[in-house]
């Protein structure tokens, strides 16, 4: 009742007080650094302590572990993806403000903390006593909901209310098929809600937060990370604390064996914001690396294309309307909008532009080649002209050895954690003796075999395909002309080609499909389909997510053409 201030987040004047004494914000959750001044520090003397409750630490189990739940796991594990990130370059904000802040408000949301009692399911399947019981501390093991914060003492409780901190004793009977209290329970919910926790949902989490502090990183970007080692993710449980010990179902919650999938993770993450109530994430405006403009220029710098090409995308971005911040800018829960793939909405802006400029069906982008090849012999003034066929051939080379080198590393990949899994003390000498073992004949076979040691991975990048304009072999496009496929008309540079085909003339229902559009490779020019084999690569993802978008510009662009085209056709049948 005595603490007034307003809060620095929501500057409404609701507080209350966590186990740790510190003040909370009820409407937004926010922890600020106060605490409670103790009015009364009168005590009786010729008294004993008789214990110290110390409420979220649990008695340690007779094997050396403690009991956990999978929240916890789960925290544990987006806690070292943010710093994974941070290490990246990427904002100290995002771990300790907009993460940490997402991820309390879903276990509200969820009933898991900070409410009043956690869910009804839960408490039953701990076997929750009425009666209080402090139990002892242990200065080692982690307290719950606090490992995303720098800012408070590992003592320090930040919530209300979670699965151990309410005033009953948990069952000392575990199951005895999981290391941890509510395993079984767990994957019982996971079948039956949508929004339960899973390993990709951590991806969703951070991928959330990127976009709210409008980070460079793209969602593809984010998962190559991933696959490349950077960021936690596969194997990830064996960063856990020792206590914490996982065994039969809790390896089937976090024990990950397959890579993150793009679609995956981008719906599970508008699902997230969707359930959060998130407000209108900050504007995609046209300074931001998120918007169309600044990633076609990375894009075309990592195709290889020429620099001329921006002033193209720009023009379809501008003309299309995909630029605007209302089209960009994530409103979490309105269906009357888009969502926006960011780094599949360039990539596709860029095939437009290709096939605006050189049809890319097989016949005339070779035609224009041809004439960019004779000019080029004959011309001693200026950039080169760009030749789309010498630069399929230099591309394709190079993509062909980096794919190559991909599907290797993807086959070589050993899927066992390196860290030997045991669960009780007995055992322990036993498996790491039989690790080390596995690894000195490892060691002895790869001397015999001559076969070389993997380097270290290399430092992350935002390019897998570099160019140099240094190289004197041409391999390198950036500083080449369009002016073979260009003409003057009325004081505008357009293109010679008059002619468009279409990916398609109408559009499927993409909640019902899944697909604005389906993609054959066998329907469509070899042409554009390398070029979306391309882009593909460098997304990581499918190339019908790239011609669905290719699909969407185009009917953008074409709009009032494609209007009467199907008008005209509605009169014929009539």
């Amino acid at each position: 009742r005595d603490f007034n201030e307003r809060c620095a987040q929501c500057s409404e004047v609701n507080w209350g007080l966590t186990d740790g004494g510190r003040f909370y914000c009820r409407s937004c959750h926010n922890v600020t650094e106060r605490t409670r001044e103790v009015v009364n520090t009168d005590f009786i003397t010729n008294s004993r302590v008789q214990k110290i409750s110390k409420g979220l630490r649990k008695q340690e189990k007779n094997d050396g572990g403690c009991e956990w739940y999978i929240c916890e796991g789960f925290q544990l594990v987006l806690k070292k993806q943010a710093e994974a990130l941070e290490a990246l370059g990427v904002c100290p904000q995002m771990k300790d403000e907009i993460l940490c802040n997402f991820w309390r408000c879903y276990l509200q949301k969820s009933k898991q903390a900070y409410c009043k009692r956690p869910d009804g399911e839960t408490v039953k399947a701990l076997s929750v006593c009425e009666s209080s019981t402090d139990v002892d501390s242990d200065p080692e093991r982690p307290s719950l909901l606090h490992l995303l914060s720098l800012s408070e003492s590992e003592g320090d409780l930040q919530t209300d209310c979670s699965f151990a901190s309410s005033v009953s004793k948990v069952s000392e009977s575990t199951s005895v098929y999981s290391g941890s209290v509510d395993g079984s329970l767990y994957l019982m919910k996971n079948q039956k809600e949508k929004l339960t926790m899973t390993m990709p949902m951590t991806l969703s989490f951070c991928y959330m937060a990127l976009l709210w502090l409008r980070e460079p990183i793209t969602l593809s970007e984010l998962l190559r990370f991933v696959v490349e080692g950077h960021i936690p993710y596969l194997n990830v449980f064996q960063h856990f604390p020792e206590k914490m010990k996982l065994c039969g179902l809790d390896l089937r919650i976090f024990c990950v064996e397959s890579w993150p999938i793009y679609e995956e993770v981008f719906n599970k993450m508008h699902e997230l914001a969707a359930f959060l109530d998130l407000p209108r994430f900050p504007d995609i405006t046209d300074s931001c690396f998120l918007h169309p403009d600044m990633l076609c220029m990375k894009y075309l710098m990592e195709a290889n294309l020429p620099d001329e090409l921006h002033n193209w995308t720009c023009r379809v971005v501008k003309k299309t309307g995909i630029g605007e911040v209302d089209f960009l800018t994530l409103m979490p829960g309105n269906k009357s909008t888009r969502k926006v793939k960011y780094d599949v909405l360039a990539a596709a802006v860029i095939v437009v532009v290709l096939k605006l400029l050189f049809l890319l069906d097989d016949h005339y982008e070779w035609l224009l080649s041809e004439f960019a090849e004779e000019r080029n012999k004959s011309n001693t003034e200026g950039g080169p002209y760009f030749e789309f066929k010498k630069w399929y051939e230099v591309v394709k080379q190079s993509l062909d050895v980096k794919q190559k080198k991909l599907d290797e590393e993807r086959a070589k990949y050993l899927w066992r954690c390196e860290k030997p899994l045991f669960y009780s003390v007995k055992n322990k000498s036993k498996v790491l003796k039989r690790r080390q073992m596995v690894v000195n004949l490892q060691n002895q076979f790869g001397k015999l075999s001559g076969s070389v040691r993997r380097a270290e991975k290399p430092n992350p990048s935002s390019f897998q395909l570099s160019w140099s304009e240094e190289n004197t072999d041409g391999s390198c496009f950036h500083g080449h002309s369009l002016k073979g496929v260009l003409q003057e008309k009325c004081g505008l540079l357009t293109a010679m080609n008059p002619d468009y085909w279409l990916c398609t003339v109408k559009l499927c229902n993409e909640k019902l499909c899944g697909h604005l559009a389906h993609y054959r490779e066998v329907e469509f020019p070899q042409s554009y389909h390398f070029v979306l084999g391309l882009f593909s690569f460098l997304l990581r993802i499918q190339p019908s997510y790239i011609h669905d978008e290719v699909c969407m510009i185009e009917h953008k662009l074409f709009n009032k053409k494609l209007y009467k085209k199907l008008k005209y056709n509605t009169v014929l049948r009539k």
